[in-house]
């Protein structure tokens, strides 16, 4: 023991040393006064210079926006870098702004400086207040510093948007002169263009050749196995979903919406992620020098919307199944629009490989600008053909016989849109004309794929639906899951299905219709981060985070609670009403716990709560007592549950089913379909009854009473027979059968069976007495009438004077002294 103190001596002595400044007098206050003036001083040195450095990043911001104002992606990009700029800044000024607070409430507590004529105050004071009115002036400095630039950064990114949509409606609207002048000088142009191309196109063949052989063969073979990985994974896992079975004359609603959605978005997605793997490789291993890498994207971007539009007018027109087909059209009616589909999407895509062709190699603009105009006018013939096809389906519904022409108003429209594109394209609108053609064609194409899978997603979420599909055949297999269960996992597919096909193309459409990428990641990040309603700001991150913490707090509490009363009580043996009160207990503490930090992870300020607290307090006391009291007993109605929306309560004079319940009161609906409004203070206070709380199964009881002279074990035997033979009385629990007693006039039996829903138990009750007496009359069973013995004791002189004569029968009285004669009447 005392080498243990003489090793442990030196150790304390060490210890007291390095605490004894904070319990100095004054030596550890000066300490830490010192270390917070440092820390001040350091947080305004890294203010003000963040505000020097921002100054500077959003001068050369101007000078970008100047000097690339007709360059969207980069003034896309320009934007995003002034937003953070102006989101900084204001994080500067939230973070000075406590500090000032304690800076004006510390000058408050100091006051004034003495007036002339006044007292001197100590030195002290009049120092402090100095160094705090210059930190003051400081802090004010800094903050309208950085109020000011974030104004500017504001107002620059306002011009940039202005910037852009000038832009666009200048390229939109941009007119060019249409002439035989400018035919030659395209015409020149494009063959020089070739030219360059060629050589281009041997340059590079070459440098891959020498320099590049084994790079190229590995991004080649890598993306192709890539490619198999993901055909193999595609067609083991959803081959179901996107095969069309020929054998199936007649398929189903659903199946046809599923299986063309599927096999358009599953196929397309994965040539998607092999091509964009394609490019990744070729990239990471400079495979594409930069006079290559725009033409390979571009042909990507041409094999991509060709496969996708193909895949989906495969999907919608079914030209060789037209029992899968989606809409009414004839065999050569489908077969024509297919390739008419097809063929628009060949020619806007190729329009974009020459458009990228002709930047890379800086053609003159007036090529790229003939280009689009001859695919404009191709695309506006192509739908003007279509005009006068006739693919609607017969009148035979026969889909291998002659169609109909198109109704006529529909026929106008493309005729009308296909005039147009070639309208515009040769008076000289020629980017107009183009951009109407691509949104024809891939908006176009985007929108059905939406709206094949909103209608697949419909078809799925009906009810009895989900089961039918292969995916539900397999749950309710593997899960045993139940009719109801199935029916839900329904609803949450078609959900999901709602939200992917959204997710996919409202961001595809966007794109189609000029916006760049960044602006979309900008919008999404606004939208989950900084919802701004009035001066509340909402985060979606935030309040999923809460939401998420609050679900595991309530499942470390669950978790908790089985273990406390699994483990430590049971085996301690403790009563079985503490056990509950103290597992009750620790889930309302749980529960609250994991509100509070759900909340709190929320972003919601919880002093609002506490005013709200205060003010509701306030309005108890005012007389408030009978409303709060029915409001918190209806939270506590809608969190327990102990009924809900359509169950059969009963309640003191008040029984029927429950067709609201609100904070306040619950409209209960009687039989006689009277609407009654309880407070629902006095349900929480008062017994209730629920004939539906757990399940909807219920017992019915019917007493039936026999004559004396029958057999009880004989009547026993017909009844459980008679319940047994009745469909809806449950086999389990079984019906049973109990002689009550022995009445004034019958035997008392009383029949008892469980029905699986107590809402049905009057109908079956009926049932069950009709077949009672039906029964008991063919066994010779007597159900006796109600009677009753009277003796009236009739005296000697009352009966010769003739009985009952001119008198009432209730005036006859007995005289205990006379002799008396009997009469029993029945």
């Amino acid at each position: 023991m005392f080498r243990i103190c003489r090793r442990l001596y030196p150790l304390a002595i060490v210890a007291l040393l390095a605490l004894s400044p904070a319990f100095l007098p004054g030596c550890g206050g000066q300490v830490l006064a010192q270390d917070n003036l440092l820390q001040r001083d350091d947080a305004m040195g890294n203010a003000a210079t963040k505000i020097e450095e921002t100054q500077a990043r959003l001068d050369n911001l101007e000078a970008q926006v100047e000097a690339r104002k007709t360059d969207d992606s980069a003034l896309v990009d320009i934007k995003a870098q002034v937003d953070n700029l102006s989101h900084d800044l204001l994080q500067i000024s939230v973070q000075l702004r406590p500090r000032l607070n304690d800076v004006t409430t510390r000058l408050t507590q100091l006051g004034e400086a003495p007036k002339d004529g006044q007292p001197a105050e100590a030195p002290e004071i009049t120092e402090e207040r100095n160094k705090l009115n210059a930190e003051r002036l400081q802090i004010n400095t800094l903050t309208g510093q950085a109020e000011d630039l974030s104004i500017r950064g504001t107002n620059l990114s306002k011009a940039i948007t202005d910037i852009r949509r000038r832009l666009f409606a200048d390229q939109l609207f941009e007119h060019t002169e249409i002439s035989g002048e400018v035919f030659d000088e395209a015409l020149s142009s494009f063959s020089n263009e070739i030219s360059r191309f060629g050589r281009t196109i041997s340059s590079w063949y070459s440098f891959i050749w020498k320099f590049k052989r084994v790079p190229f063969g590995t991004a080649v073979m890598l993306s192709l196995s890539l490619a198999l990985v993901m055909l193999y994974v595609e067609y083991r896992l959803f081959g179901s979903l996107i095969k069309r079975d020929p054998d199936n004359r007649d398929p189903a609603y659903m199946s046809r919406f599923s299986v063309a959605f599927w096999s358009t978005i599953l196929p397309a997605m994965a040539l998607g992620a092999f091509l964009g793997a394609s490019f990744f490789f070729l990239e990471t291993f400079n495979v594409l020098r930069p006079d290559i890498s725009p033409i390979v994207s571009a042909l990507f971007g041409l094999a991509g919307l060709v496969f996708f539009v193909s895949m989906l007018a495969r999907a919608v027109l079914a030209p060789r199944a037209p029992s899968w087909r989606l809409v009414r059209l004839s065999d050569k009616g489908a077969r024509d629009i297919n390739i008419a589909v097809v063929a628009m999407a060949v020619v806007n895509g190729f329009d974009y490989v020459l458009g990228s062709i002709s930047e890379t190699l800086s053609s003159p603009v007036v090529l790229t600008v003939m280009k689009s105009l001859v695919s404009s006018v191709v695309v506006g013939i192509i739908i003007f053909i279509v005009s006068f096809l006739r693919p609607v389906l017969s009148d035979n519904n026969d889909p291998a016989e002659r169609g109909r022409p198109w109704p006529k108003a529909f026929a106008v429209l493309l005729r009308l849109i296909g005039f147009g594109l070639v309208f515009a394209s040769v008076i000289g609108y020629v980017g107009l004309a183009r951009f109407l053609a691509t949104q024809i064609i891939l908006t176009g194409a985007v929108i059905a794929t939406m709206y094949i899978g909103i209608l697949s997603g419909k078809a799925i979420s009906a009810p009895n639906r989900f089961g039918e599909t292969r995916v539900g055949k397999y749950l309710e297999k593997r899960f045993s899951l139940s009719a109801i269960a199935l029916d839900q996992a329904g609803m949450v597919a078609g959900l999901l299905i709602y939200a992917f096909a959204l997710t996919i193309g409202i961001p595809l459409i966007l794109i189609s219709w000029g916006f760049q990428p960044r602006d979309l990641q900008l919008w999404f990040y606004n939208i989950f981060t900084e919802i701004h309603v009035g001066t509340i700001r909402i985060s979606l991150v935030g309040i999923l985070g809460g939401i998420l913490l609050f679900s595991v707090g309530l499942v470390v509490t669950r978790w908790f609670q089985k273990w406390l009363d699994g483990s430590i009580m049971a085996r301690s043996q403790v009563d079985a009403g503490v056990r509950n009160s103290v597992k009750t207990g620790i889930g309302y503490l749980g529960t609250g716990i994991a509100g509070l930090i759900g909340i709190s992870a929320a972003g919601i300020d919880l002093s609002s709560l506490a005013l709200v607290a205060g003010a509701l307090s306030l309005g108890i006391g005012f007389g408030l007592q009978n409303i709060v009291s029915n409001f918190v007993s209806g939270l506590i109605l809608l969190v327990e549950r102990p009924f809900k929306v359509g169950d059969w309560v009963a309640t003191g004079t008040t029984e029927g089913f429950v067709r609201r319940i609100s904070v306040r009161a619950t409209e209960i609906e009687t039989f006689q379909r009277q609407s009654i409004i309880v407070p629902n203070s006095e349900l929480i206070n008062a017994p209730v009854g629920n004939w539906t709380h757990r399940n909807k199964l219920g017992r019915i009881e019917i007493p039936v009473g026999v004559s004396y002279d029958n057999d009880p074990r004989r009547v026993m035997e017909l009844l459980l027979e008679i319940a047994n033979a009745h469909p809806d009385v449950l086999r389990n629990p079984e019906p049973v059968v109990m002689f009550n007693g022995f009445g004034a006039s019958s035997l008392d039996f009383e029949l008892r069976g469980f029905v699986a829903d107590v809402l049905g138990g009057l109908p079956v009750k009926n049932d069950l007495r009709v077949t009672i007496f039906e029964r008991f009359k063919v066994e010779g069973i007597q159900i006796p009438y109600p009677h009753q013995d009277v003796r009236l004791h009739i005296g000697r002189e009352e009966n010769k004077a003739g009985w009952g004569r001119g008198r009432n029968k209730t005036e006859l009285r007995n005289t205990p002294d006379q002799e008396d004669e009997d009469k029993i009447l029945p």
